[in-house]
């Protein structure tokens, strides 16, 4: 589990390709000292499991179904990727809880500056935007952002200076290809009330039962 906080900028140093997978050896500085073999490190948002490691980078496994549903297959030496540790229980959380387990790639559609920020759209698949709601959260490539604008489309979000200064996302430009995971409790709620196991809808009736009025 993380939190959409990025700790640093890593470096891709090296990439071996097989045929449906690959290996992936990060650059890094900040999260090194205090990682180890089979801890878990947020990749753009994607949760890897570091395989090896050393005084100035590590290495982790990517499996077919990763390389599928991410955007990580466009990545190459020298790409900058956002790094994320695992939540430490009773840490501070700055964000919100992130899985690492991605939705679905998005396309940044625009960029605009306005005064101090900079807004991205970003298109996604209707069958995700679902689980998107004004003011609620998002993970881009493991950053957590609000989000300030949805339609059937796409959805909106407003980067503040150390957001880009600190993650990618300050040099995302149209027609790139972001990692999206939606805010979990969506998910659940859906599955709760409306799941092949469900056994109650969410409506008036069930919410008066409930003691809401």
């Amino acid at each position: 589990m993380f939190t959409g906080i990025v700790e640093e900028i890593g470096m891709v140093h090296a990439l071996r390709r097989q045929k449906t997978a690959f290996a992936i050896t990060i650059r890094a500085r900040a999260i090194l000292p205090e990682t180890k073999v089979g801890d878990s490190i947020a990749v753009n948002g994607v949760c890897l499991t570091v395989s090896s490691i050393n005084i100035e980078d590590f290495t982790a496994d990517v499996m077919p179904e990763t390389v599928h549903a991410t955007n990580l297959t466009e990545l190459h030496p020298n790409s900058p990727v956002n790094l994320e540790r695992a939540l430490v229980v009773g840490g501070r959380l700055g964000g919100h809880f992130v899985s690492g387990h991605i939705d679905g790639v998005g396309c940044v559609l625009s960029r605009t500056p306005r005064e101090n920020a900079v807004v991205i759209r970003i298109g996604l698949k209707p069958s995700l935007l679902r689980y998107l709601v004004m003011k609620g959260s998002v993970a881009v490539d493991g950053t957590s952002l609000t989000i300030m604008d949805l339609d059937r489309e796409s959805f909106s979000v407003s980067l503040i200076p150390h957001t880009r200064s600190l993650t990618i996302l300050g040099d995302k430009m149209s027609g790139t290809k972001v990692n999206v995971e939606c805010d979990l409790l969506g998910k659940y709620v859906e599955k709760f009330v409306s799941g092949p196991d469900a056994t109650r809808s969410l409506n008036e009736k069930f919410l008066k039962s409930c003691g809401f009025s």
